[in-house]
């Protein structure tokens, strides 16, 4: 993982590989991509991290096209090695649902299987060598490339909202508008204690996407700064800490994914259980 940075010191060398490749419109440049991290920041919220988007989707077509190749394709008599798999993740996913969630809902084991999948996939470009993508990047003109998506705090936290908004679904749903309020107001104190019930719940509420987000996003950063932190040593050095560091950071990508998946089964649970 050679550093690659040319002149560049290493504080420009970290920010340039934690930087995204931002288009949105600048109040002096309008409509462009930005040039820093300080052009992306004054480009607003609407702003787009093009990187993460293009990453992010394109992992999820990968796991769209493969398991969907593997669905026409699947045979009773003596499965290959890529079916083996598949039916091997489905089972884990399958058990880890059923242990979880005691209610009946077609939609809870395929949101499960699509978030462990498509987060393990993003996760694991963290294990690319930092600069190879950038590098190929640049030779195409492109200033700024990050590859893995979860390493940038609005693809967690739009996942996490995406739960969150499932959660608030199924919550009226299941028990109506009028149970839902009533949870929130009634509990865990009683009605005499309305306000501070309202207080307690809501914060415990809006903790679940933070929580979703913020511990996928923190762990993934972390990972990605260790690993551009070693680029930056001699070369030698490089592949004595980046082996061993890559060998854990697998533990960490499949750790991280389950984690989000099963804080999103217990959510959806939680959801369908009147209190």
């Amino acid at each position: 993982m050679a550093s690659g940075s040319g002149t560049q010191t290493s504080s420009e060398y970290i920010s340039h590989h934690l930087t995204n490749l931002t288009f949105g419109s600048h109040p002096e440049n309008g409509w462009g991509f930005a040039h820093g991290a300080a052009e992306a920041a004054e480009m607003g919220f609407w702003a787009i991290n093009v990187d993460t988007m293009l990453w992010s989707i394109g992992l999820g077509v990968l796991f769209c096209w493969l398991f969907s190749k593997v669905a026409k394709t699947v045979t009773a008599g003596v499965p290959g090695n890529t079916q083996n798999f598949v039916e091997t993740l489905i089972e884990f996913v399958e058990e880890n649902v059923n242990s979880i969630f005691h209610h009946k809902n077609a939609l809870i084991a395929p949101l499960a299987l699509t978030i462990f999948v498509w987060i393990f996939l993003m996760n694991t470009m963290d294990l690319v060598p930092v600069d190879w993508i950038p590098y190929i990047a640049s030779q195409m003109g492109i200033g700024y490339m990050k590859v893995v998506p979860t390493t940038d705090i609005n693809a967690t936290m739009g996942m996490a909202l995406s739960v969150f908004g499932l959660i608030l679904y199924y919550s009226i749903k299941m028990k109506g508008l009028g149970g839902f309020l009533g949870e929130l107001a009634f509990q865990p104190l009683g009605k005499w204690m309305l306000p501070f019930n309202l207080f307690l719940e809501i914060v415990g509420l809006l903790a679940k996407p933070i929580s979703l987000a913020l511990r996928l996003f923190g762990n993934m950063y972390a990972g990605e700064m260790i690993f551009i932190l070693i680029a930056l040593l001699p070369f030698w050095i490089q592949w004595v800490l980046s082996v061993p560091w890559a060998i854990f950071h697998i533990l960490v990508i499949t750790l991280q994914a389950f984690i989000f998946m099963v804080l999103t089964i217990v959510y959806m649970a939680m959801a369908h259980e009147e209190h």
